[in-house]
């Protein structure tokens, strides 16, 4: 049995919990649809660090090791330049910090697109080297063989239709999908062909909202809405952003707290203090024993 570790915060060491803790898995999120009703949504969040994991997880169903920490841990200009290394030691990372969620990781433009093979051997080094319970990859009925391939190896696959961001450069950008019919009908088929491969979940991302709807009615397997409809089995967004970290967030994204405001005023106040020499004061110094 594998050891399942947590953060100390007290020395941000993980260290191995005192009794095994049971995680939920695959098909624990798989069963959370029935007979096309999923009572309770599904909560994911992105995590990228042990300690942001050890945050969400009390809280999510699955923590999404996405390849958007290209942009919001990197500054990259998109995800595509993310790599198997980075994916690889982030979900480490988060599967040390947490202990309930399901942890999916992404996987990078360039390392399944190829063949069925070499998504196998991009999905299995994730796993191996990370501990995460599944992979995540974007495509439709382009990519179900791939998909049937995986899940009939031992790797559980989600899926991801619509706005597809690896393919920004053939999409021209980030706009919303499904306004047109033929459109709508492709994201439609996708869902359904990724579902038919054996997908346990599948996001669906940018999506004009009755299409989202119509996708998530037409599989069995959980959707996950970001930017799509209340409807779907679940919902995903990126921590970062609905936390408040960037000035600009796409119009679907709810900013529950304004997290850059209170750093940067805590900065400021701490830049302060050292400036006016107040701090460190007594209580943060060594003094002599008297």
């Amino acid at each position: 049995m594998s050891t399942t570790f947590q953060l100390d915060t007290s020395t941000s060491r993980a260290n191995p919990t005192p009794s095994p803790v049971r995680r939920l898995t695959v098909p624990r999120i798989r069963a959370r649809k029935q007979d096309g009703v999923t009572e309770e949504p599904l909560v994911m969040l992105t995590a990228y660090t042990a300690r942001q994991a050890q945050l969400l997880d009390a809280h999510c169903d699955l923590l999404l090791v996405g390849d958007s920490l290209g942009q919001v841990i990197y500054g990259l200009p998109s995800t595509v330049p993310v790599t198997l290394d980075m994916m690889a030691n982030h979900a480490a990372a988060v599967v040390r910090g947490s202990y309930h969620s399901v942890v999916v990781v992404d996987m990078p433009f360039g390392a399944y697109e190829a063949s069925k093979e070499q998504a196998f051997e991009s999905a299995a080094r994730l796993l191996k080297d990370s501990g995460a319970a599944a992979v995540k990859l974007e495509g439709g009925e382009a990519m179900a063989e791939t998909v049937a391939f995986l899940n009939q190896r031992g790797i559980p696959v989600m899926g991801h239709v619509g706005l597809t961001p690896q393919a920004v450069n053939v999409l021209g950008g980030y706009a919303a999908r499904g306004r047109s019919d033929a459109e709508a009908d492709k994201i439609v088929n996708d869902a359904k062909a990724l579902d038919e491969a054996g997908a346990f979940a599948i996001v669906i991302e940018g999506v004009v909202e009755p299409i989202a709807i119509e996708a998530t009615k037409a599989v069995s397997c959980p959707t996950i809405g970001i930017g799509a409809s209340a409807q779907c089995d679940g919902q995903v967004l990126v921590t970062e952003d609905m936390l408040g970290m960037f000035e600009r967030v796409p119009r679907f994204v709810k900013r529950y707290e304004e997290i850059a405001a209170i750093i940067e005023k805590t900065v400021a106040t701490y830049a302060e203090e050292v400036r006016s020499r107040a701090f460190p004061g007594e209580e943060q110094t060594y003094q002599p024993k008297k």
